[in-house]
């Protein structure tokens, strides 16, 4: 068909089929209308005109007319006839005027699933229905949708996954259809015009076992939702259709009586939860089944008892969680009570099994070493004590310390699966316990009081750890234990004042809740005793003082070391490769840390390799026999007497420099010799004859402590102890 201007008319879904309804002359007929060229003078449109894509372009009518099957010329309503019009005799429904496949039935499809139950008479009075995971209700077709449809739902997970709302054309979602969803704990929106899916997900995931609230826009093919106060998240479906046909019921909680879900949506399961709350087009629908309510169908629902919250008035903030037939309040950081009226001056906190504190996550600050310090006294023989994940659905990489069977456990996960180390022997119950955890790489290493070390590698290849969640101290509700002091990396974590958020904390019984170190100075718990420390200058004032506690590290004058000649240890450093993780500090800004070369002093191009310092910076030299190269890591000074941690890599010619995740520094050897032949061993610290040794490239060793040394990703240089060698650095942490 030619129309004026010589603009030619597209058939877009070309009449994919013709039926005519038995007895009624409905022709099923149908089709969207899309033009070439642009909205203009030029174009056919009566009213409006809207641009698609590719230079097409379609028309629309104002409010009050709907579109005629030309797709070009509008028809006005007329109202008195319960939103329908007449043409040429006959009545056409407005949603299904100019929809593809339309077929317009008065009363709602029967559900094809004959063991359906309908809602039950009991269920008459329902306001807040629960879903079990396998239960729905649904709701006449969507009206006057066709275009734009804004939706409200306020609902309470209780699981990551599950549908929350799904209507559409046809009941096995094969033509246009909506469906709002979690997935993995994120909102998800999906919605085909008929042309494509196009999918909408929050930015953020919903808050299990609380009220959450979704706002939902949709106007033709573009669509944007927001989660709570969250971030507004658009998206766009596919294609140029822009309409959508809404024959099947809507319906809540679940799958209704639809399928194709597996084709469709990422998820088949039901909500399972409650929703007090539905509001589309700004109809506010009544969950009672009719005549009370708008519910034609349901299954299996019953009424929500977390609305026994409206009963228990948490004070301060605080939220109520319902437990059976009763309700009790999750009270903020520093209030108590029943209903968290009671203010708290929290000291040393205390877990009581529903307890926890929340903090930022490591993130990528523990990509490649973790080094956890932990001082607490455990009351229950299985609880969380700290978890940091990936995903809010517990899938990808994660840290776990807790205890089992009296066993205290480090789980860590690398995105290749679990490892797992244990404790050798069950912590004993109602005593402090101190443990400390490293781990480089796939490497990780447990050692429980003074206990043995326990170590193990991870599977797969992977070496990194992101962490990009929440890192929660004290676990999850039925676990119970205290925890006084944590320390991460070796930074000093503020257990109160760094917490984001926390919920039924308590003070321990323990004597900084007196403060008795009164305004002058801070009381730091140290197992049932205290030190108090001065923010300024003051002095002690409690007879009851103790020394900060020393961790067992190797210490270094500059002129001692230690010399290893193992095997294993000679076996990672010599070849075409290696990988060293050391973590020291060191207030002095020149020595030597780690070297291996050859006993052959008149050869100065011999092969050496070595770790040392030079005006406050950290270097990594070598020489392969070709010629020497040095690269020097000039972002961070580490002569501060703070600990850094190093990561030096050798791979044939190519090296590189990394300290404290920084950026990478990275340089090549000269020549074309790839590998690394000495025959001295490996010195950590110093060496004799140094300066003659070196040929003059380090006249002092270092001064200083080290805490780990680590080969290769999977070989932990135990740092032997000597009379030579200071096993203490005092003042740890700093």
């Amino acid at each position: 068909m030619i129309l004026k201007n010589s603009v030619f008319l597209i058939l877009i879904g070309v009449f994919s089929d013709l039926v005519i309804g038995a007895g009624n002359d409905v022709d099923k007929t149908q089709f969207e209308a899309a033009f070439q060229g642009r909205c203009g003078h030029e174009s056919p449109c009566e009213q409006l005109c809207y641009e698609l894509h590719d230079g097409m372009f379609e028309c629309d009518c104002n409010h009050g007319f709907l579109l005629h099957q030309d797709g070009y010329s509008c028809i006005e309503l007329n109202t008195t006839i319960d939103g329908r019009i007449e043409e040429s005799g006959g009545t056409l429904e407005e949603d299904v005027l100019y929809q593809k496949d339309a077929w317009f039935s008065a009363s709602l499809a029967e559900t094809h699933d004959t063991s359906t139950k309908k809602v039950p008479d009991k269920n008459d009075e329902i306001h807040s229905p629960r879903f079990s995971g396998g239960g729905w209700l649904a709701f006449p077709a969507l009206k006057a949708a066709y275009k734009h449809v804004q939706l409200e739902i306020e609902f309470r997970p209780e699981v990551w996954d599950g549908i929350l709302f799904l209507t559409g054309e046809r009941d096995d979602l094969a033509g246009d259809f909506m469906a709002l969803l979690i997935h993995q704990g994120f909102v998800e929106f999906r919605f085909d015009c008929g042309s494509g899916v196009g999918v909408v997900r929050s930015l953020e995931t919903v808050i299990l076992n609380q009220w959450n609230r979704i706002t939902l826009y949709r106007h033709r093919w573009e669509a944007w939702i927001q989660l709570n106060s969250g971030k507004h998240v658009q998206g766009r479906s596919k294609g140029i259709f822009s309409r959508m046909t809404f024959r099947e019921p809507v319906f809540i909680g679940g799958r209704g009586n639809t399928s194709g879900l597996q084709e469709k949506l990422p998820t088949d399961h039901g909500f399972k939860g409650c929703i007090r709350h539905l509001q589309i087009n700004d109809y506010i629908y009544k969950f009672a089944p009719v005549p009370k309510g708008d519910a034609v169908k349901g299954y299996d629902i019953e009424e929500c008892v977390a609305d026994h919250c409206s009963k228990v008035p948490c004070q301060h903030g605080g939220k109520c969680l319902t437990s059976g037939e009763s309700a009790v309040c999750l009270c903020p950081l520093g209030f108590t009570g029943n209903l968290c009226e009671t203010r708290l001056d929290l000291q040393v906190p205390a877990f009581n099994g529903s307890s926890y504190l929340r903090y930022i996550g490591l993130g990528s600050s523990s990509l490649s070493w973790l080094d956890l310090y932990l001082v607490f006294k455990p009351e229950d023989q299985s609880g969380i004590i700290i978890y940091n994940g990936h995903r809010a659905d517990g899938m990808g990489d994660f840290i776990a310390l807790y205890i089992s069977d009296g066993h205290l456990e480090f789980t860590f996960d690398l995105g290749t699966g679990p490892a797992t180390i244990r404790s050798s022997e069950p912590l004993s119950m109602g005593e402090w316990h101190e443990v400390r955890i490293s781990r480089t790489g796939r490497l990780a290493v447990l050692e429980v009081d003074n206990g043995p070390s326990s170590q193990i590698l991870s599977p797969g290849a992977f070496t990194q750890l992101y962490l990009p969640l929440s890192m929660y101290v004290g676990g999850v509700p039925n676990m119970e234990m205290v925890s006084p002091k944590i320390t991460i990396n070796n930074q000093p974590l503020q257990i109160l004042a760094e917490a984001l958020a926390g919920v039924n904390i308590n003070n321990c019984p323990h004597p900084c809740v007196a403060k008795p170190c009164g305004d002058v100075a801070h009381c730091v718990p140290h197992y049932d005793a205290y030190t108090c420390v001065c923010d300024k200058h003051c002095e002690d004032i409690n007879d009851a003082n103790i020394n900060n506690r020393s961790q067992r590290l190797a210490s270094f004058s500059g002129s001692t070391y230690l010399h290893y000649t193992d095997p294993d240890i000679l076996n990672r450093i010599l070849g075409n490769k290696v990988t060293i993780d050391i973590r020291f500090r060191t207030k002095s800004p020149e020595g030597m840390i780690l070297w291996t070369g050859r006993n052959d002093a008149k050869q100065s191009l011999s092969d050496f390799l070595a770790l040392g310092i030079k005006d406050g910076y950290l270097h990594l030299r070598y020489n392969l026999g070709s010629g020497e190269i040095l690269i020097v890591f000039n972002g961070t000074r580490i002569d501060d007497g703070k600990f850094h941690q190093i990561k030096a890599t050798r791979s044939e010619q190519e090296g590189s420099l990394i300290v404290d995740n920084g950026k990478i520094i990275s340089s090549r050897s000269p020549g074309k010799l790839k590998q690394l032949n000495t025959n001295s061993g490996l010195y950590i610290g110093g060496m004799e004859d140094m300066e003659i040794n070196t040929h003059y490239k380090y006249h002092r060793g270092f001064s200083g402590c080290i805490s780990e040394l680590i080969l290769n990703s999977d070989y932990r240089v135990k740092v032997a102890w000597s009379s030579d060698i200071s096993t203490h650095c005092a003042n740890l942490p700093p």
